[in-house]
């Protein structure tokens, strides 16, 4: 039987791959895009509901909001320039500050992005700030939630079909969700995103924030200015975002580009 399961496993491992329209890597994917956004919808309203939302008529939320904004447009305008309208189908944006000391933010499938306040003296500018926001809208955008869910369903519900997840271990389905997203305060347990997905989401993270008109070169600085706050406890945004030498050395490849595209959009 153990071998009957490993050969069906394998089997939908292998047809679960697609290729990833931002990255153009292949990807695992168990569930589809639409399922995740109709789940990130509740569990963002869930959130939001438990947790200390700043008032939108705070200077930080709107900070928070325009960045957000100028992002998002920016990345719609360029996938809408190569044809690629569906990179962002359902999306539907909202940006949120919860007053928290935790140094984090995050963004679920759809466009629902959360900034902790505890992040924002480490951004200290709205460049800063949009560093960390182009990072994990670029997570979101090239749906490494979904292979970090995917994972997790295979580890936790033997790689179940989310229907068949969600009415037979509801309570499970949800905590592989939250854990995928980096959603809630047990950072702990939550699975790190691999190699090639941090490099994905700092290089496209570089260069939407860049199409934002937001200078790109400030990501060297914030990311010294996080390695530097780390100090003996490590801030729950690097333990599931490693920082490290190779990351700013890698931005700094990746820089030319976005400098290009920040032109491009000061100029427009």
């Amino acid at each position: 039987m153990k071998i009957i399961y490993s050969i069906l496993l394998l089997s939908t491992l292998f047809v679960s791959c697609s290729k990833n329209l931002v990255t153009g890597r292949k990807q695992l994917k168990l569930v589809s895009e639409s399922e995740l956004q109709g789940m990130a919808e509740t569990e963002y309203r869930t959130f939001l509901n438990n947790h200390s939302v700043v008032n939108s008529s705070d200077s930080r939320t709107e900070m928070v909001k325009r960045v957000g904004t100028r992002i998002a447009t920016a990345i719609k305008k360029y996938y809408d320039g190569k044809g690629q309208p569906s990179v962002l189908e359902g999306y539907n944006w909202e940006f949120n500050l919860v007053e928290s000391q935790e140094i984090n933010a995050w963004c679920m499938p759809g466009g629902k992005v959360v900034v902790y306040t505890g992040i924002l003296p480490i951004t200290q500018t709205e460049a800063g700030l949009a560093v960390v926001m182009g990072h994990e809208i670029s997570h979101a955008v090239a749906q490494h939630g979904s292979e970090r869910m995917s994972q997790g369903m295979i580890q936790q519900l033997g790689g179940t079909a989310l229907q068949i997840a969600l009415s037979g271990k509801p309570a499970e389905t949800q905590n592989v969700f939250l854990t995928a997203y980096g959603v809630g305060t047990n950072l702990a347990a939550v699975l790190p995103y691999s190699r090639n997905a941090e490099k994905e989401a700092d290089k496209y993270g570089l260069y939407f924030m860049a199409m934002a008109a937001y200078n790109p070169e400030v990501a060297v600085t914030f990311w010294e200015r996080m390695e530097k706050n780390a100090g003996s406890t490590q801030p729950e945004f690097l333990s599931t975002h490693p920082s490290d030498v190779s990351r700013i050395a890698k931005l700094k490849t990746n820089m030319p580009q976005a400098i290009k595209y920040y032109k491009l959009a000061v100029k427009n």
